[in-house]
């Protein structure tokens, strides 16, 4: 399929100033492909690691005046002349790690985060090493395929990524809020047949996750021992995944509602980095397995692509009904920060 090259790329870097002002918008000429390089038309999506990038707060090294973003889908405009996994035309989405084909994870792959230590998807054409590309499944829109680089796969792999451990029917599931992440192990859980129970800081979101397929909703801003509430809805049994979000602020009560032998997912601090911190004895009295995430491998997104290919009515994203433009992307951040949204914020480039 032969598809016209431009000759200049419109992007966001993040530059000096406060806040979302870091922002810097431009047009660049687009730079010359690599031999192993796959040129992408870029759709894509904002996540909470884009955002404190942005505002300069980020806890891991990020480059000067890099291109943020990390989740992005589209179509292949151009392959250098080394690939061959690619060819124009191919729908494909981004691996958050462009270098961690598969296997356990190792610090190294780090150096190769897109949005961060790498130049990311804020941009309308990005080129992506071919080992770092995925094609998307069919049923999915560009906009919904970009969901799966962070959101999906860091889901996918809270819940099947222990072999021992996997969910599965009957097995109770414990989700935070309305996020991507959060909304993702919820349709995963109920898709194996495990029941959910999902927390929310807002009434009016109580309707959305029941849609998905929660079984309980608690409202943790009207109780403060969420977790032992939580609990008593197991039968007293506690959860076997704990999918938790929001960090040290939450912590304290997810170990109150986990299951004797169950696994907390920790995946990130969506409440804040600082908090009212549980200590390695409240971890050992509640003999559970506490498991941080980092994202995953391009064999696991590979894995989460073929799942959904295979199940489209159930595990198909979920996208917040306000699309921005590639201009917007101010506005989309401060809309995500103030936590107006349910499923994945996107943004459209046209």
């Amino acid at each position: 399929m032969a598809l016209s090259i431009p000759k200049v790329v419109h992007q966001w870097t993040v530059g000096d100033g406060e806040g979302f002002d870091a922002l810097q918008y431009s047009e660049q000429p687009l730079p010359e492909l690599g031999d192993s390089q796959v040129l992408v038309k870029c759709d894509l999506l904002l996540k909470y690691r884009d955002l404190m990038i942005a505002q300069g707060k980020s806890i891991h090294p990020v480059a000067p005046n890099v291109i943020p973003g990390s989740d992005g889908a589209g179509t292949v405009v151009a392959v250098g002349k080394h690939v061959r996994r690619f060819t124009p035309g191919d729908r494909v989405v981004t691996a958050f790690f462009q270098d961690y084909v598969g296997g356990p994870f190792q610090l190294s792959a780090a150096i190769s985060a897109l949005g961060g230590a790498l130049d990311g998807t804020l941009r309308t054409y990005g080129a992506f090493n071919e080992q770092g590309l995925v094609r998307i499944p069919s049923i999915l829109s560009s906009l919904e395929a970009s969901t799966l680089t962070c959101a999906g796969v860091t889901a996918w792999s809270a819940l099947f990524g222990l072999s021992d451990y996997r969910v599965s029917a009957g097995k109770w599931v414990l989700t935070q809020g309305t996020g991507g992440v959060s909304v993702f192990a919820l349709q995963f859980a109920k898709a194996v047949g495990a029941r959910v129970v999902a927390t929310t800081s807002s009434s009016d979101k109580i309707d959305f996750l029941k849609g998905l397929g929660a079984d309980h909703v608690i409202n943790y801003k009207e109780d403060a021992e969420w977790g032992t509430t939580a609990k008593a809805l197991t039968g007293g049994s506690g959860f076997d995944h704990i999918v938790e979000v929001s960090g040290p602020v939450s912590m304290r009560q997810s170990l109150k509602a986990v299951a004797i032998g169950g696994v907390i997912n920790i995946v990130g601090y969506l409440g804040g980095s600082s908090g009212d911190q549980p200590s390695f004895s409240d971890c050992f009295q509640h003999r559970c397995i506490v498991r941080p995430i980092a994202v995953e491998s391009r064999i696991v997104l590979e894995e989460l692509c073929r799942a959904i290919e295979a199940n489209p009515e159930k595990l198909r994203p979920v996208v917040d009904s306000k699309v921005f433009r590639l201009d917007q992307l101010k506005e989309a951040c401060e809309y995500q920060w103030l936590g107006k949204h349910k499923g994945k914020v996107c943004v459209e480039i046209s």
